[in-house]
């Protein structure tokens, strides 16, 4: 989900991809009704495993896991942790609960950057 909501609410500061320590391999379809439902497609997404080449690559990651930075990654230094529940096999409200609860984080997450990429653009 925060692939999708980064896309399309960020993408002027977020180049977003997503990967998990254990995939399932698909995108669950109550995943992809939660984003149909809220105006984002799910058109895309993938159900990747997170590598090293994605981790070096990466300005930031972010943690969904529930397991704290240090014990799921070894350099956990540009890792922030969200604490997020995992809706997979729960009611539609619990997705759409979740899905709610990422798009404040990732709006949040992208006024921080545009602000940090202002005070950037004043200081030149």
């Amino acid at each position: 989900m925060a692939e999708a909501i980064a896309r399309y609410d960020a993408a002027d500061v977020i180049d977003a991809s997503s990967a998990g320590l254990s995939p399932l391999g698909f995108i669950a379809e109550q995943t992809k009704q939660t984003l149909l439902q809220n105006g984002y497609s799910a058109n895309g997404l993938t159900s990747d495993a997170f590598t090293r080449e994605a981790a070096e690559a990466a300005d930031v990651i972010i943690n969904m896991t529930g397991q704290p930075s240090e014990e799921a990654f070894r350099r956990h230094e540009k890792v922030e942790d969200w604490m997020v529940q995992d809706p997979y096999g729960r009611p539609a409200e619990t997705y759409q609960r979740v899905f709610e609860g990422i798009r404040r984080r990732v709006n949040q997450l992208a006024e921080g950057l545009r602000a940090k990429r202002q005070q950037k653009t004043t200081t030149r």
